[in-house]
């Protein structure tokens, strides 16, 4: 097997029904053919085969499985439909079915209200089988251990289901005691095997090729199910029902038999009777077994996506809360970090000048006449300006540099292991690099207008004694204002900063 198969043999589906509107609407005219053509072929078929079922005499036909006696009925319409269910949806396999159990029963003699209902038997155990496969989401391809471990026991659940039907015939036939567990036994066991060992190869065969075009033609279905949940708890309380009328139907009509043979006072039917009934409690048990292995399959299953989904969705909330972190911590215009992040970046950095007596610097900017270039060229040109700035303060800063845009056209820059004369030999660089590199804009006639704007740059350290961030910004803020008075496009150091400098490691110079 290839690997894509067995891969698409695990992964779940979600099964939609095939439109008839769609299909007639936006089909090809070859898909009509082939599809309702067949499906109407399907229906005749089925009817005939339905009919043959009855008066050749295929119903609860006794057969030893490994010395124990059981019933079977082999009823041909079963793997049909189910496979026009499983591939289509409920409606195209229940229709034929139904069709097919009307016919024989008004040909067996059976009052039309009495064949209505008895016809809807096989419709429920394909419903069942509908519903296992919307529940869970299975594969239906069969070409896996896993998918067959869910088909085999759904199977049953449905073929026990669908056996009600019996309970209707062997009424309205008026059966004797002794005919009743055949006809019952017969038709889940024929209608389980027939499913299993017909319709399952059936389905394997065709499913990779059939649901290649499905996945050509998506318009042509109805849109996935919705309240998976909901169907799962439906399955599991189909599947209690299912074992608890399989136990008290086998071991009634069991029991019903014997007493019957009791009654009589003939040994050999006694015996008979014994023999049927301790086949039928053996039967039990191991059907019982098997409802209780497809039990822990679909729970182990449903605990498994559950699993899937829930780490799936704690993954998407972490990215999304990663994002909003990074969105409540950057600015949307330039990229940079804003002014409640940049904030606690300079904190972090004083607790590390106050551990490590490390010196570090901060510098605060502020664009020139900034207000001058949105009357002249417009807000658009002055977020051009700011975005442009940004990338220069990005370029020109080390990995272990904050910068930040702290509000308007003003900005921060956060230098660690810089000393006083290294934050200066940075901030002249840097605005020596900002006054000669001009922002390029496209022009209304299809020109390029250039703007060229200088900073003004206050340059103020980090100090151990601080009490906080906001001491260090208001002296680089007092700097910044000196610089402004001066002329702008200058740098200014902080007067308490300048009667203590010293010389100390430099930046390396990004321009």
């Amino acid at each position: 097997m290839e690997p894509l198969q067995r891969l698409a043999d695990l992964m779940p589906e979600t099964p939609g029904s095939l439109s008839v509107r769609a299909l007639w609407r936006e089909g090809r005219a070859i898909e009509r053919r082939w599809l309702l053509g067949g499906w109407l072929a399907t229906v005749a078929a089925c009817i005939v085969l339905g009919l043959l079922t009855v008066r050749e005499g295929w119903s609860g036909i006794p057969v030893d499985l490994g010395g124990a006696a059981a019933f079977l009925t082999f009823y041909p319409p079963i793997p049909l439909c189910l496979w026009w269910t499983l591939c289509f949806g409920w409606r195209w396999g229940a229709v034929p079915a139904w069709a097919a159990t009307f016919v024989l029963a008004i040909d067996a003699g059976m009052a039309p209200a009495w064949a209505a209902v008895f016809a809807c038997a096989n419709p429920l155990g394909l419903g069942v089988l509908a519903l296992g496969y919307r529940a869970v989401g299975a594969a239906r391809g069969l070409r896996s251990l896993r998918a067959w471990l869910f088909f085999v026991p759904l199977c049953f659940v449905g073929a026990v289901f669908s056996s009600a039907g019996a309970l209707i015939w062997n009424f309205s036939q008026d059966l004797a005691a002794e005919r009743q567990l055949p006809i019952w036994q017969g038709w889940w066991l024929g209608a389980f095997l027939q499913s299993v060992l017909l319709g399952g190869p059936l389905m394997a065969l065709t499913w990779p090729r059939l649901s290649r075009w499905i996945a050509r033609r998506p318009a042509l279905f109805t849109p996935p199910p919705s309240g998976r949940r909901a169907m799962g708890l439906g399955l599991l309380f189909a599947i209690v029902l299912a074992v608890q009328g399989y136990g008290l139907v086998s071991l009634g009509l069991g029991s019903l038999q014997l007493r019957a043979a009791l009654a009589s006072g003939d040994w050999s039917r006694l015996e008979e009777a014994s023999r049927v009934m301790l086949s039928t409690a053996w039967v039990f048990f191991w059907v019982f077994t098997l409802i209780v292995l497809f039990v822990a399959q679909f729970g182990y299953q449903a605990l498994s996506r559950w699993l899937r989904s829930t780490e799936a969705l704690v993954t998407q909330l972490a990215r999304v809360n990663a994002e909003l972190e990074q969105r409540s911590r950057t600015d949307g215009l330039t990229g940079l970090a804003n002014r409640m992040a940049t904030e606690e970046g300079l904190r972090a950095l004083l607790r590390t000048v106050r551990r490590y007596r490390t010196p570090s610097a901060l510098l605060m900017l502020d664009i020139d006449h900034f207000k001058q270039v949105n009357d002249r060229h417009g807000h658009a040109a002055g977020d051009a300006v700011i975005r442009a700035l940004a990338q220069v303060l990005k370029d020109a800063s080390r990995d272990v540099d904050l910068p930040g845009r702290f509000g308007g056209e003003e900005f921060v820059i956060g230098l660690a292991h810089t000393d006083l004369a290294g934050a200066r030999r940075f901030a002249e660089r840097l605005r020596e690099r900002i006054a000669t590199t001009p922002v390029t804009l496209d022009g209304k006639d299809g020109g390029a207008a250039t703007i060229s704007y200088t900073v003004s740059i206050g340059v103020t350290l980090l100090r151990a004694d601080d009490a906080g961030v906001e001491d260090s910004l208001r002296r680089a803020d007092a700097a910044m204002y000196r610089a402004k008075q001066g002329g702008r496009n200058r740098v200014e150091l902080d007067v308490e900063d300048t009667a203590a400098a010293s010389s100390g490691p430099s930046v390396p110079d990004k321009s």
